[in-house]
Parts: structure tokens; C-alpha cells; sequence
């Protein structure tokens, strides 16, 4: 949600990358997330299902990804969305938008008008509850997108004395701070409002069996709610829970499993862009193990709704650095994520509060993710949390280029990467890992414990030992 929307777009893009990461609802947008976050060091956080442990992520943009923008029509991309070997789909919010003070003509996701209703716009209950069920018997699992923070402006809770936030004459205000000007703000100091919500998580999960939930804006709700609300759906079923957020690392103890992996994020835009250097990158994912509870991690990606619409798709981020931050996001400790079209080389933003439906024509990035995915898969290094290996630095000699290697359990991935656009010749220093290794193409390789490196620009290797 870009809570300054207006005065962002107003800047250059080569600006914007230095410190920006948007936050959920298109409406307006979260502030700005720096590069590095001085969190505390936390022991412990809550089990992830076992299903998670190798699981990729991808966003479904339902408006978007059809003709027609229904559930039904988005079940005919399960076979293929099944072949690229994502596990979990999480879908943008399902529900009625409010008309007062709408954006656009469809207005945004996120100015949710009924909390236990479908959107009319992309079908009925049924087809819902249908496409949930075709999706688990094709192995997928499904999240909702939670809008916990606000409500549109014709949702039926405005009704209810002390649910919002209110000026000094009594009238329902935005969230304070934003200009999301589409949205109400709720009062969380409300504990009928608190049950309401709760309510409503568990309805979907009871009712329509989904596998849990990524949270809007998770920090502008109070912790010991989504604690509650956790405890209340782990007694329907084990769930999965995500949480925009990279700054409340205590949403990671006892409510979620995963936040969002802006500081790698904005990371990579700035190497991307001659402002940062593979240093840089190597330096966060040394600080992970230390600044996360056991157990939980990042979501990685190099873009999402809210980075292609309001801050610009990949290729007008990385440019022809894509293939190796895409690839960075996939072998880093944390979940990855996938948006919807990136598969399909998706170079445009895509408008977010009308009708601008992706081109599935060029699935010319299919097969590349369909490789990383493997790879996630095969190897248990990568798993996401405690199930993977742990990240160990390798010294490379030079600052443009990153070697790491992962070890679980007896299967080892090493990954060297040129993060500069210039040709980069150096030595590795595998030491211990040096060994027998399989090279992405299948290859046999022998890594020697001073590996010579020779890397064109954004160029990348990377080698699996079982």
C-alpha cells in the first residue's frame, strides 16, 4: 500500500530504488524500507507446516490474468501454473470492493467491502469453494490476502459504534498518516471489532478450507491480535501465515511463519543499478540467521503488485541483471515468490485499479523459473527455514562477485554470481566444499578448492552435490 503514491511517482526512478519498498494496497503507500533493518537477535518462532518446508510462492492478480478475470477462467492456468511447480497460491483479496471514494473504475483490492463475501466481479461462492478444491487436488495450497488494518467505506461494520478510528468530531477518518483516501480506518482497541475479524479468518479457513493467509500492512495491526487470530485458526487447521512487513520482527514468534523480504529487495535494485555491490548482498544474508527467530525467514522476490504497478516491473529495475536477482531470490535462505506474468516475461505495469489483462502469448521466462523451482525442490539445502542449509560466505577476492554455499543433511549447493555489469575473472575459495558437483545444465564438474571464476556480466553458476 504506497501511502505516499503521489509524491513517489513525482521522483526519478534511479531516486525512488535507493531506499523505496511499497507496501499492500495500491491505495497509497507504506513508508519507505531501508536496506538494513537493526533488529534484535530472537531465539525462537512458531513451526511452519510441513508442507512449507520446500514451498514456492506465487501471486495471483485475478483482475489481471484473464479475459474475463474470474475464478473459473483462472482454473484453466492450473495445469500450466502445476508444470512451472509453484506450491502455494496466494491470491489478492477475493472480496466485494466499496464504491464510496473508489479509485478508478474497479477500484483497489484492498478497500474491502465485506469480509465474508466473493467479489462478484470474479464469481461466486461456489466457484470459489471450487477452485480451492481443484487447486488441493493438484497439490497446490491457497492463501487469502487479510486486509486487517482497514475497511472500504460501505462496509457494514462503519455501522458499529466504536469499530473505527474517529477525529474529535466523532468521524470515521483513513488510516492516519496515508493518503489512502479509499479506505477506513479500524480500532483494534475494539475487542467486538477484534472477534469480528477473527471471525472472518476462520470462516474462510472452516468453510472453504484455505491454507491460510498473507497480512495486509500486518504492522499497522497490534501483535497480540494476530497472535489470537493464529491460535483460533490452528484449531480448524494448521495454516501458513505471511506478514507484509519487515520492521515488527516480533510478528514472527507466535502469529507468522514469514515476512516480507524487502532488504534483500531493495538490495538488489541498488546493485542492479550501480549503487551497491555484491558486498552488500553478502553482508544481509549474513545477519539473517541472527536478526530472525528460529525457524522463520523472508519472502524473496524481485517483484509483486505493489513493486510492478507503482514502482516499476523488473526489467525497469535490474534491466539485464533479472535472470541472476531472480536466481539470488530462489538459492538465499527465505520462501520465493513468483508474480503473476513474470513467467511470461511481463514488461509493463500493470494498472491496478482498472481492467489490464496480462499477455500469456511469450512464456519465454517459463522454463527459466521452472529450473529455479527444481532446483528449490531437489535440493534440501534451499528449503526454506530450519528444513534448509544454513548461508556460509565464500571468499571471492573480488567485490562484484558473490559465492555462497548451503549445506543440509549431506546436500551441498554452491552458487557464484557476477552482481556487476562488467565481465568479472577471480578465485573462489571453496576449501572444504570443494568436491564433485553437478552443474545446472547436468553437467559433471569437479570444484577444485580454489575455483577460477570467468563471469560475463550478471552471469551466474551454481552446483548441486547429493
Amino acid at each position: 500500500m504506497l501511502k505516499s503514491v503521489n509524491r513517489m511517482l513525482a521522483i526519478p526512478i534511479a531516486a525512488a530504488l535507493v531506499g523505496l519498498a511499497a507496501c499492500s494496497a495500491g491505495n497509497g503507500g507504506e513508508p519507505a524500507k531501508p536496506a538494513e533493518s537493526a533488529v534484535p537477535v530472537v531465539q525462537q518462532g512458531v513451526g511452519a507446516p510441513e508442507w512449507a518446508a520446500k514451498a514456492v510462492m506465487y501471486e495471483v492478480n485475478l483482475r489481471q490474468f484473464t479475459k474475463e478475470g474470474t475464478f473459473k477462467a483462472f482454473e484453466a492456468h492450473l495445469p500450466r501454473l502445476q508444470e512451472l511447480g509453484v506450491d502455494i497460491l496466494w491470491f489478492m483479496p477475493i472480496h466485494p470492493i466499496s464504491k464510496t471514494k473508489r479509485n478508478g473504475t474497479l477500484g483497489s483490492y484492498y478497500a474491502v467491502d465485506d469480509f465474508k463475501a466473493v467479489n462478484p466481479e470474479f464469481g461466486t461462492e461456489d466457484d470459489f469453494r471450487s477452485l480451492v478444491d481443484k487447486a488441493h487436488e493438484m497439490g497446490f495450497k491457497v492463501l487469502l490476502d487479510l486486509v486487517a488494518n482497514h475497511t472500504g467505506w460501505d462496509n457494514a461494520w462503519t455501522a458499529n459504534a466504536g469499530w473505527y478510528t474517529t477525529d474529535e468530531g466523532g468521524n470515521i477518518v483513513q488510516p492516519p498518516g496515508t493518503n489512502w483516501a479509499d479506505v477506513a480506518d479500524l480500532n483494534y482497541e475494539n475487542v467486538d471489532m477484534q472477534g469480528a475479524m477473527i471471525d472472518a479468518m476462520t470462516y474462510w479457513v472452516r468453510e472453504f478450507d484455505v491454507d491460510g493467509y498473507r497480512a495486509d500492512y500486518a504492522s499497522g495491526v497490534p501483535t497480540p491480535f494476530w497472535e489470537q487470530a493464529r491460535a483460533e485458526l490452528e484449531k480448524v487447521k494448521p495454516v501458513y501465515m505471511l506478514a507484509e512487513d519487515d520492521q515488527q520482527i516480533g510478528l514472527l514468534r507466535n502469529a507468522f511463519h514469514a515476512n516480507y523480504g524487502w532488504q534483500l529487495y531493495n538490495v538488489m535494485n541498488r546493485v542492479a543499478n550501480g549503487m551497491g555491490n555484491a558486498e552488500q548482498v553478502r553482508l544481509y544474508a549474513e545477519r539473517l540467521a541472527k536478526s530472525y527467530p528460529a525457524g522463520t525467514y523472508p519472502l524473496n522476490f524481485t517483484s509483486n503488485h505493489d513493486e510492478n504497478s507503482w514502482v516499476g516491473t523488473e526489467y525497469e529495475r535490474l534491466g539485464g541483471a533479472v535472470k541472476a536477482m531472480a536466481a539470488l531470490s530462489f538459492a538465499l535462505p527465505g520462501m520465493p515468490l513468483i508474480y503473476s506474468g513474470q513467467e511470461a516475461g511481463l514488461d509493463r505495469r500493470l494498472l491496478f485499479f482498472d481492467k489490464d489483462e496480462i499477455v500469456w502469448d511469450d512464456l519465454s521466462m517459463q522454463t527459466f523459473y521452472r529450473q529455479l523451482v527444481q532446483l528449490k525442490h531437489d535440493n534440501k539445502a534451499l528449503w526454506n527455514g530450519s528444513a534448509g542449509g544454513p548461508y556460509r560466505s565464500l571468499e571471492t577476492g573480488d567485490d562484484r562477485l558473490l559465492a555462497f554455499e548451503r549445506t543440509k543433511d549431506g546436500n551441498t549447493v554452491v552458487a557464484v554470481m557476477n552482481l556487476s555489469a562488467e565481465p568479472v575473472t577471480s578465485t573462489v575459495q571453496l576449501g572444504d566444499v570443494a568436491g564433485k558437483y553437478q552443474a545446472l545444465n547436468g553437467a559433471a564438474v569437479e570444484l577444485p578448492a580454489e575455483h577460477a571464476a570467468d563471469l560475463a556480466p550478471w552471469a551466474f553458476e551454481i552446483y548441486v552435490k547429493h
